[in-house]
């Protein structure tokens, strides 16, 4: 299946959908960018740390409510496009859900274990309190509801065409976010024969029954890094920083880098993109699973 596909079938206007649930690596642009160029609304993103994509969708006009605990330009500091909808609602005011980077995987994993809430008192004495309503405090506990994304999208090294993916390196809250979602979307560096993916079935992210869309598409978390694939772009993420501090740099971005940019591609041959692959490999030594 192409992105095109996954997204038109998958990530309707008005959906719930986690996205860079690694927090810094594997953050799945690719698919960010392919819901902007099909002009999608009223979308809530959920994440702990998406660096510039939610930065990129909420500046599209993409996005009705954010649930996260940060959005901004990692590296560079400030997600101008957020700070302009937030303070001047431009291009239209969106809903923010505050959450730290634990109490949202509470949340995620109270949706995948169909609890009523998760405790904690981590929160006691914050401001995520006020900003966040539905986050209550019981009995000196903060009471973490259930958060269901609609559909979780994920980007991994490899996947076969079943939805058996292997992630590595930092996860983040990716296998609650995974667990928890109503529907995963997997994006993969290789697609690979089964028996690859079988031959460690436990790197096996999430139950294949979960999936349902894996797109082969390579390259497609850059700028954000990737063991064994990619390093993280730096100057990408400088430029993108410089260029969105006003309304009219962040159209002349989008318009370079997304709406005239077909597909993931076309973006990594103008990127000239073998400057930010991994050179150097360091494979992890093999497991032996024999038991007879």
């Amino acid at each position: 299946m192409t992105m095109a596909e996954a997204i038109r079938r998958f990530v309707p206007d008005g959906a719930t959908v986690a996205m860079g649930t690694c927090l810094e690596p594997a953050i799945p642009f690719a698919a960010g960018h392919e819901m902007i160029r099909q002009g999608r609304r009223d979308l809530t993103l959920v994440g702990p740390i998406s660096d510039a994509l939610f930065d990129q969708l909420i500046g599209a006009g993409c996005v009705a409510a954010v649930r996260a605990a940060w959005v901004g330009n990692v590296s560079e500091g400030l997600g101008h496009c957020y700070r302009r909808a937030t303070e001047l609602g431009e291009p239209r005011p969106i809903r923010v859900y505050d959450y730290s980077n634990f109490s949202i995987s509470l949340a995620l994993w109270a949706a995948a274990w169909d609890a009523p809430y998760l405790p904690t008192r981590t929160l006691l004495g914050s401001d995520i309190l006020r900003t966040n309503p539905e986050l209550q405090v019981v009995d000196g506990v903060v009471r973490v509801p259930p958060l269901r994304p609609d559909v979780a999208v994920l980007h991994v090294q490899r996947s076969d065409a079943w939805g058996r993916a292997h992630l590595w390196g930092p996860l983040g809250i990716s296998e609650e976010a995974g667990l928890a979602a109503r529907s995963v979307v997997l994006c993969c560096e290789e697609l690979v024969d089964p028996e690859i993916t079988l031959s460690d079935p436990n790197r096996i992210l999430l139950p294949e029954t979960r999936v349902v869309a894996v797109v082969h598409e390579p390259g497609g978390c850059h700028p954000s890094p990737l063991q064994g694939h990619w390093r993280r772009d730096h100057a990408a993420y400088r430029a993108y920083a410089e260029r969105s501090r006003t309304r009219e740099g962040f159209r002349g971005w989008l318009e370079e880098w997304v709406l005239s940019v077909p597909d993931r591609r076309a973006y990594l041959e103008r990127l000239e993109a073998e400057a930010v692959r991994v050179r150097v490999h360091r494979p992890s030594a093999p497991a032996d699973y024999g038991d007879e």
